[in-house]
């Protein structure tokens, strides 16, 4: 990716508007940008020899497979030529283009050599140092064509008459109207020259965005990885809190309900019937709480709920929410066959994340909440849209290294663990909407069976379908 920042200095080797188009032949960074032509054009020769030489080795050193581990080197040595054309765009343009990812180190003989020979970005290099040439000679003759005849034009009538005989030009170029004129068109030409620099620049800009830069695909599979990391990670900290739960909760309980139960005996065993009842009513009410903390801790872990499906479950969310929460799903949702469980799982959550945050910050006085199907090229999505009335102001805040994030975060990595989205509007003084992109991926057969009362109409809290 590249950042290209443009200012009153003209970044971009050429004056941004009218008002500069006197000035921008005496700008400095349209001397910059000439002589960012001219390195680019001394660079050239040698990177394509450079080109030329991996080529011609690769071809050689093919028929010798562990020769072929120096032409693999040679292709990352690509990336070094590519760090070294960004640091004169950084350095001379004020462009910075991204350093693609870094290289993949791979285990066994066949799988490194492979790494090797097949680095992509060190072969987008290589391409960029021989398109690079042709690009950067008809740009520097242009831009010195322009400069050069400007000069000579406008100081023409200080130098003419050192001219031979047989080069001067017609009588009518020496006279006043003819040096005024061969004047005007040299000034005419200083100030064409940046603009025609200009292009040839932001060309070499655009090819080194695209092949010394990391690609989309690479990028998106960075941040994929990324995200099914933090996501293992919010797994492995759910397991352990439920961990920590269920030895300090119901174990807890569940040997108290032990030891009450054998005190009991014992009182039975002596005699001692009065105790014993006192005994099993406390061990009967431990019970229950013990039976109370699993349900919660379950549906923390899957809700009962979704096991009828999706709409039933969000209007069992609704009705337990702290505030009016109005649900409209979308027919389309439930058929043709139920989503996946993990999607199911998402949107659950995802809209219980976001009620929550509604009822806890936002001093929301409701909430709504939309689920729909749409497309994205050529496959399925589902939308998911949570608006709320609160004061505004929500922002997803990015981890600071000390394992605590918000919930907005959490659930953006969550999302992105499948390959969604989620975009926020939250300007201060409200609303708040959440919008969130998931596939639609649909569950196998065996749970593709639409919930039985999928269809319902309820009140303010309740779900329409």
């Amino acid at each position: 990716m590249t950042t290209m920042t443009l200012d009153r200095s003209s970044r971009h080797g050429v004056p941004p508007g009218r008002t500069w188009l006197l000035t921008a032949p005496l700008s400095s960074a349209t001397w910059r940008a000439y002589g960012y032509l001219w390195l680019m054009l001394l660079l050239a020769p040698f990177a394509f020899a450079y080109v030329l030489f991996t080529i011609a080795f690769t071809a050689v050193t093919a028929v010798t497979v562990v020769g072929l581990f120096s032409a693999g080197w040679l292709v990352v040595g690509g990336r070094s030529w590519g760090a070294t054309y960004r640091g004169l765009l950084r350095d001379l343009l004020d462009t910075d283009v991204r350093a693609p990812l870094p290289r993949r180190s791979h285990s066994g003989f066949w799988r490194t050599l492979g790494g090797l020979l097949g680095d992509a970005a060190g072969w987008r290099a290589l391409l960029f140092m021989v398109v690079s040439l042709p690009v950067s000679l008809a740009g520097l003759v242009a831009s010195t064509a322009f400069l050069v005849l400007g000069l000579g034009s406008v100081t023409y009538w200080s130098w003419f008459r050192l001219l031979p005989a047989e080069l001067a030009m017609d009588d009518f170029w020496h006279t006043l109207p003819g040096l005024v004129l061969v004047a005007g068109g040299g000034l005419l030409g200083l100030l064409l020259w940046p603009w025609v620099q200009w292009l040839s620049v932001t060309l070499l800009k655009i090819l080194a965005t695209a092949l010394l830069g990391p690609t989309s695909a690479s990028l998106r599979i960075a941040e994929l990885e990324g995200s099914r990391a933090g996501a293992v990670e919010d797994a492995d900290a759910r397991l352990r809190r439920i961990e920590r739960d269920l030895h300090d909760g119901t174990q807890a309980r569940l040997v108290a309900v032990g030891m009450q139960l054998g005190e009991a005996r014992e009182q039975l065993v002596s005699g001692g019937t009065d105790a014993v009842a006192e005994l099993l009513e406390v061990a009967h009410s431990s019970t229950k709480d013990a039976l109370a903390e699993l349900r919660e801790l379950a549906r923390g872990i899957h809700p009962p709920a979704l096991d009828s499906g999706l709409v039933v479950a969000l209007e069992t969310l609704a009705a337990r929410a702290p505030l009016p929460v109005r649900v409209q799903v979308d027919p389309g949702v439930e058929a043709p066959g139920r989503l996946a469980p993990a999607i199911e799982s998402i949107v659950y959550f995802s809209i219980a994340e976001l009620v929550t945050n509604a009822a806890k910050h936002s001093r929301a006085s409701g909430v709504e909440v939309q689920v729909d199907t749409g497309t994205r090229g050529e496959t399925g999505v589902l939308r998911i849209r949570v608006r709320d009335d609160g004061r505004g102001g929500a922002s997803v805040v990015p981890p600071d290294g000390s394992g605590l994030r918000s919930g907005l975060t959490g659930l953006t990595e969550r999302v992105r663990s499948v390959d969604g989205t989620l975009d926020l509007s939250s300007p201060p003084g409200g609303p708040t909407l959440v919008t969130i992109t998931l596939p639609a991926t649909r569950a196998s057969r065996a749970r593709t069976a639409p919930a039985t009362g999928a269809t319902t109409t309820s009140t303010d809290r309740g779900v329409t379908a």
